[in-house]
C-alpha cells in the first residue's frame, strides 16, 4: 500500500509507462466469461445517433453508467473490468459511445470533445427514461472523466435527479497541462501518434461529408494532439481556437460547484496528467473526494495478486471505485 492507501503495482511496472500499458494489454480483466453487451442506437435531437451497449439483468436494482476515454468504447479494458464487478454486485451497466466511437462514422457535423457537458446530460437523461426504475451512479474515464465532471459543475443540485454518486478517473483536468505533456517526449511516441492515428482518419472521413467545415490539411497534417484539437477539435465545436476550447473546458476550476458525491482519482505518476496539474483539497469543495495515489499511471491502477505476479489484476480499479460509490450513493448493501 501507498501512503494513500492505494495497493501496489507489479514490482517490476514502477514507471507510470509501464503501469498504463500493462493494464491495458496484459493484465487479467476478472472476466469469468465473455459480455455479452447488448447495443441500442439512440437518436439524438440533431438526427444522429448514440450507440449503447449495456447489460441489463431483469434482477438489477441498480445501474452504473460508463462514459469512455478518448477513442474508447465499450471494449476497453475498464469498461470490461467495470461491467465485471458491477454484474457481479448485481448492478446493470451502460457505455453510451461519443459520437464516431461505435464503429461507425456519426452523421452530424460535429464529433465529441472533452467538454461535451450537453451531450452527458442528453445521454444520462436518455438513460433515465430508458431505465426509469433503475437508480444511477456514473463513472467518466479520461476524457469522459472531464466530460462528466464539466456536467457535474453545470447542473449543480440538478445533478442528483439523474445520478446518487460520480467518479472521474485519471481525467485531464487541465486540458492545457495535459496535452503539453501528452506531446512531449516519450508520451508523443507512445500515446498521441496512437490517438492521432484513427483521429485523422475519422477527420477525412468527416470533411468528405462537410466539405469546408475545417482545415482538413491542417488537421492531417496535424502530429500533435494541440494541433488537431485546434484545426479540427475546436472549429468543429465552437470555440475559438485550441486555447480557448482546453481552457473552456476543464473542470480543475470549477470543482466546488459539484453537488452530489464525487470521487476524481488521479495517480501522481500518469504520464500525461502531470502532477503538478492535480487540484487540491481547498479547490475540491466539500461533496469532492480526492485520490492522488503515488501509483497507478493513466487508468492502470492493476494490483498483483501475490508478490511474483507479473501482470497484475486491472479488476484492482472497479473493486475499488465500485464500492465507494456504493456507499456515497446509500447502496452499502448492494
Amino acid at each position: 500500500m501507498d501512503e494513500h492507501g492505494w495497493p501496489g503495482v507489479p514490482r517490476w511496472q514502477r514507471s507510470g509507462h509501464w503501469q498504463t500499458i500493462g493494464a491495458a494489454l496484459w493484465a487479467r480483466r476478472g472476466l469469468s466469461a465473455a459480455l455479452c453487451w447488448q447495443r441500442e442506437r439512440w437518436i439524438t435531437p440533431d438526427a444522429d445517433f448514440i450507440d449503447v451497449d449495456h447489460i441489463a439483468p431483469p434482477h438489477a436494482a441498480s445501474m452504473l453508467v460508463l462514459f469512455h476515454g478518448l477513442e474508447g468504447s465499450s471494449a476497453s479494458h475498464y469498461a470490461q473490468t467495470f461491467a465485471a464487478e458491477a454484474l457481479r454486485r448485481g448492478w446493470a451497466i451502460a457505455v453510451p459511445h461519443f459520437r464516431g466511437c461505435s464503429g461507425e462514422p456519426n452523421r452530424a457535423p460535429r464529433a465529441y470533445h472533452a467538454g461535451d457537458f450537453e451531450e452527458i446530460a442528453w445521454m444520462l437523461n436518455r438513460a433515465a427514461q430508458r431505465w426509469p426504475g433503475w437508480p444511477r451512479v456514473a463513472v467518466g474515464v479520461s476524457l469522459g472523466g472531464n466530460a462528466l465532471l464539466r456536467w457535474l459543475q453545470e447542473a449543480g443540485a440538478g445533478a442528483a435527479a439523474l445520478v446518487r454518486a460520480a467518479a472521474s478517473i485519471s481525467a485531464p483536468l487541465d486540458l492545457a497541462a495535459a496535452g503539453a505533456a501528452i506531446d512531449r517526449g516519450l508520451n508523443r511516441v507512445l500515446y498521441a501518434r496512437m490517438f492521432l492515428r484513427t483521429m485523422r482518419h475519422k477527420a477525412r472521413e468527416k470533411w468528405l461529408r462537410f466539405p469546408g467545415l475545417f482545415d482538413l490539411e491542417r488537421a492531417w497534417a496535424a502530429r500533435t494532439l494541440r494541433d488537431f484539437d485546434d484545426a479540427f477539435t475546436a472549429p468543429l465545436h465552437g470555440f475559438r481556437g485550441v486555447q480557448d476550447y482546453w481552457q473552456r473546458a476543464s473542470s480543475r476550476p470549477h470543482l466546488r460547484a459539484v453537488r452530489v458525491p464525487t470521487l476524481v482519482l488521479n495517480a501522481r505518476n500518469d504520464p500525461f496528467v502531470p502532477w503538478t496539474s492535480l487540484p487540491t483539497t481547498a479547490e475540491a469543495g466539500p461533496c469532492v473526494q480526492l485520490w492522488q495515489p503515488l501509483q497507478g499511471g493513466h487508468v492502470g491502477f492493476a494490483q498483483p495478486r501475490a508478490p511474483w505476479d507479473w501482470r497484475g489484476d486491472a479488476a484492482a480499479l472497479p473493486r475499488r471505485v465500485i464500492p465507494w460509490l456504493a456507499e456515497a450513493a446509500g447502496w452499502s448493501g448492494r
